[in-house]
């Protein structure tokens, strides 16, 4: 059962995911909560920027930091709809970002439920709640169309 205030910011992710395929990037996308609105949004960038840091997550929470005066994004949610890489999960960390949301995992790239695993790792200074799995079939769906088209 969820909370009685819950709601679902995924399709916002998943709409900047949109917007990042139609640009010919992977489609990630990510919005930053606070309060119960949308504070900043952010999609992949990294071919529009020739930047290889420029993932949705990073995108989002520069543009929070930035909307919100400060680097610490306490009392904020991020919403994403993959899970995000070691680079993103540890910007999370260091944002310090409240609760984590996240579509399709990653077996092969993620840090969070895959990979290395970030925030079980003793010397992960904050480590948020992670809430996986919502929205994981349109995103899934988004990526796996995305790259079936460029083979």
């Amino acid at each position: 059962m969820t909370h009685p205030r819950y709601r679902s910011f995924m399709d916002e992710a998943l709409a900047e995911a949109r917007l990042a395929a139609a640009a010919g990037e992977v489609p990630v996308g990510a919005v930053v909560v606070k309060d119960d609105r949308i504070v900043a949004r952010g999609r992949n960038r990294t071919l529009e920027k020739s930047d290889p840091t420029a993932h949705a997550e990073i995108e989002a929470i520069r543009a929070a930091g930035a909307a919100l005066g400060s680097q610490r994004l306490i009392d904020c949610d991020l919403w994403v709809s993959l899970e995000p890489c070691p680079m993103c999960a540890g910007a999370i960390s260091f944002a310090r970002i409240r609760r984590l949301y996240y579509g399709a995992g990653d077996p092969k790239g993620g840090a969070v439920e895959n990979g290395v695993r970030l925030y079980a790792s003793p010397t992960c200074h904050h480590v948020p709640e992670v809430y996986p799995g919502i929205g994981e079939g349109e995103a899934a769906e988004l990526l796996k169309g995305f790259f079936a088209e460029r083979r």
